[in-house]
């Protein structure tokens, strides 16, 4: 029974090409190298706001041809410590890569202990550390996080040489390669869920347009990559921060936040359309460096 431990995996991955020669086309190693570092900023932008994260090619080895990359934490707040930070990013691609691929066709047991969890499927057992499991869910939920894993499937799947692939932290391969007929588990998963409606949560900044200075559902005025959106404000802690005058808020201020996005299916294009938004975090506050604050309501 083949077993797949993510474990060591803080900040330092192998990506191996298996293949009958040991060299690989050059547009298939940048296209999966930009897909994984595009996963990797993804996932760490839901698991570590306030931090950048930078993904960069370390070590090039021949054989079953083999990249290293190394992750790069960079502060970019002053409102984080470092003690907070979870360095488990990469552990979170590679939990995701092989809970989609290595059985895809078999029922899936999950077993959570207080430590690991452990999935099981047909005759693989992947154990996963119980942090990385809980980082794969939340990553899960990032339209960014599931393009850039998509990306990496089809970049493997472009290049018919490419017999096989694996995400480890040793020299060898072993038995951790997955097939390349498999590969396609992983767009597969990437595909739009059954239903009409769906949400999505996105870690990102909103402009603040007009504030709504009060506990309550009324909605916020933000902008949003170039686009007005109405959002209520639900953060408890957020208020409680708010009416301590712990933060002061004034027009132009932005706010990092977890932005849930509501949408439903059209049905003419068969495509999914946002409908409404709601700000369920507030995770960092960040002020324009010069402009009149709006004033305060007594708590």
């Amino acid at each position: 029974m083949p077993t797949v431990e993510i474990r060591n995996f803080e900040d330092t991955i192998v990506l191996y090409f298996g293949g009958e020669t040991s060299r690989i086309n050059a547009y298939t190693l940048a296209s999966t190298l930009v897909a994984f570092a595009d996963a990797a900023k993804a996932a760490n932008a839901v698991l570590n706001p306030g931090y950048d994260v930078e993904v960069v090619v370390e070590a090039l080895a021949g054989g079953s041809f083999r990249a290293t990359i190394r992750t790069i934490f960079k502060e970019a707040g002053n409102l984080f410590s470092k003690d907070g930070l979870k360095a488990i990013v990469l552990g979170v691609l590679a939990s995701v890569v092989y809970e989609h691929t290595l059985a895809p066709n078999k029922d899936v047991v999950v077993n959570v202990n207080s430590g690991e969890v452990v999935i099981q499927q047909g005759e693989t057992k992947i154990i996963v550390p119980r942090a990385v499991h809980e980082g794969a869910k939340a990553a899960k939920d990032s339209p960014g996080f599931r393009k850039a894993i998509g990306d990496v499937a089809r970049a493997i799947e472009a290049d018919p040489e490419v017999r096989s692939f694996g995400v480890g932290t040793g020299p060898a391969l072993s038995d951790i390669a997955i097939p390349r007929e498999r590969i396609a588990a992983l767009s597969t998963w990437i595909l739009e869920p059954d239903g009409d409606e769906r949400e999505l949560v996105e870690t990102t900044d909103l402009q603040i347009l007009r504030a709504i200075l009060e506990r309550s559902r009324r909605l916020w005025q933000f902008a949003w990559n170039g686009v007005r959106i109405s959002a209520p404000v639900v953060d408890e802690k957020f208020y409680q921060d708010f009416f301590a005058r712990r933060i002061t808020v004034a027009p132009g201020d932005s706010l990092r936040v977890k932005l849930v996005v509501h949408q439903k299916r059209d049905p003419g294009h068969g495509v999914f359309m946002n409908t409404s938004y709601e700000v369920v975090e507030v995770i960092k506050h960040i002020a324009r460096s010069s402009t009149e604050q709006l004033p305060l309501p007594p708590p």
